[in-house]
């Protein structure tokens, strides 16, 4: 049933002042894991120095790395993983290279295998190190990108092997409650375009414990064909949640409902029909029923948007992407929608920043929550805009996120300048987790283990994975 704004507003007039705290930390630390600034006049929440609750606000100082590779604190370290031209798959050929979005499974006797996406775009020649095309888990020839498996055992030993080749710029992706992988590509080039020889922009299933089944890679037509990013499932209702990182106009947080009846599982995606169950784009107002066109004009932390959802025309946008196919006033867009984690009943959002082609506020990131039960967005974290970003200290450009074992967030930054891992807490105070001592590029593929133990990360180029362990504790709230 469609929450409509009329409804919206009675439940904002009667909720009155718990809407007007959600922004506050009274209120937030109700909601596990929320985030949200304690002030705005200090988007960044400093350089990670502080104490909440009398206990230390994260893990010290960030120690240069004598190796130049990853600064960590005190009592942390680091092992490779696998690295792009240097590690080798079991097949002979070298690691691919762009690693992108990345989870973890638990895996038999100990072991912890990680589904591994390689963000390679366009044909295979422009790559040194493209995906391999493993016999029977080629999609198109053509491709470059793709994704592996990383088996990582109880005494250190690594194996890697292709999960699927032949998929175009695989991004962020998510994992499934039934233990599989969905990776997305962010491309969605046509067959003939590009060298390609098949339709790109969708997302497949990969599934880590079971390498036959990831022979003959079918896409998931029914989540739509555009340039994908992140994808999440709501274990209980079964819709999934998937962001577009897309301009000209801003992309789209889209939601597909399942039809009637279907039951998830391993494999279960691909029996899907192409035009299967729906695919819906947000349409969000505020408290006073007002229409609001991107998630830019949200200024405030704690400001909170209802949602309805409306259907996408053609969800395939074979001739109009599906992003362009909705006229003004007809649903809500965003620059640049990241990274996705499901946890505390919802959908945790990255907006990675907003600057001209946005309608709103410039900023540097903002982190949303989608509650589904409610139908509402809420605004948690909020960063202003980096005056200095080679300058250690602040943050900027998130994207991919994971949620914590001990408290708040860990977000992967994809800004200008400096690169960091960094924790937020409840109340959106931040602090450094490492730093990138190697190159300027992005890290991703953020997530722990399944024992939380250990935090995986990548260094996007070359392409590097790495294992971080130390003294974690649960962080303060505040």
């Amino acid at each position: 049933m469609s929450l409509n704004r009329r409804e919206f507003t009675k439940q904002s007039a009667a909720a009155g002042a718990a809407l007007a705290l959600t922004g506050a930390v009274g209120a937030l630390a109700t909601a596990p894991q929320a985030l949200a600034s304690e002030d705005h006049g200090n988007e960044h929440g400093g350089n990670g120095h502080g104490h909440g609750n009398g206990h230390r606000l994260g893990y010290g100082e960030l120690i240069a790395d004598p190796q130049g590779i990853l600064a960590l604190p005190e009592g942390f370290t680091y092992r490779v993983i696998t690295h792009s031209g240097v590690t080798r798959l079991e097949s002979g050929e070298f690691t691919p290279s762009n690693h992108d979005g990345t989870a973890t499974f638990a895996g038999p006797r100990g072991t912890t295998y990680l589904v591994n996406n390689h963000e390679l775009k366009g044909p295979r020649s422009k790559w040194a190190h493209p995906v391999p095309l493993a016999e029977g888990l080629v999609y198109d020839p053509a491709a470059s990108g793709g994704c592996t498996v990383v088996e990582v055992h109880r005494d250190g030993t690594v194996a890697e092997w292709v999960g699927i080749a032949g998929t175009s710029t695989n991004c962020a992706g998510g994992s499934t409650p039934w233990g599989t992988w969905l990776t997305c590509e962010e491309n969605s080039d046509l067959a003939g375009v590009n060298g390609m020889t098949k339709d790109h922009g969708y997302v497949f299933e990969v599934d880590p414990h079971d390498r036959r089944a990831n022979r003959a890679p079918k896409p998931i037509k029914a989540f739509g064909r555009y340039d994908h990013e992140a994808v999440v499932i709501d274990p209980r209702r079964g819709h999934a949640y998937l962001t577009e990182d897309a301009a000209g106009p801003n992309g789209l947080f889209f939601r597909w409902v399942p039809p009637q009846g279907f039951e998830y599982g391993r494999g279960r995606l691909a029996t899907l029909a192409d035009d299967a169950g729906r695919l819906q784009a947000p349409k969000c107002y505020d408290s006073a029923g007002t229409f609001v066109d991107d998630l830019s004009r949200a200024t405030k932390i704690g400001t909170v948007y209802g949602v309805d959802w409306v259907d996408v025309p053609d969800r395939d946008g074979r001739t109009t992407p599906v992003r362009k196919q909705f006229a003004e006033g007809e649903v809500t867009r965003a620059r640049k929608l990241e990274g996705m984690w499901w946890a505390d009943g919802g959908a945790y959002i990255v907006s990675s920043y907003a600057r001209e082609e946005s309608p709103g506020a410039p900023h540097d990131g903002q982190v949303w929550f989608y509650d589904p039960k409610r139908r509402t967005l809420t605004l948690k974290v909020l960063l202003g805009v980096n005056a200095n970003p080679d300058v250690d200290g602040a943050y900027d450009g998130p994207d991919n996120i994971t949620v914590s074992p001990y408290g708040g967030l860990v977000i992967a930054e994809d800004g200008e300048g400096v690169q960091h891992l960094f924790g937020a807490t409840d109340s959106g105070r931040t602090y450094p987790i490492a730093r990138n001592d190697l190159n300027d590029s992005e890290f991703t593929g953020v997530t722990f283990s399944p024992d939380g133990d250990t935090l995986f990360a990548n260094i996007q180029t070359p392409g590097i994975m790495l294992a971080i362990t130390g003294p974690w504790c649960r962080q303060p709230r505040r």
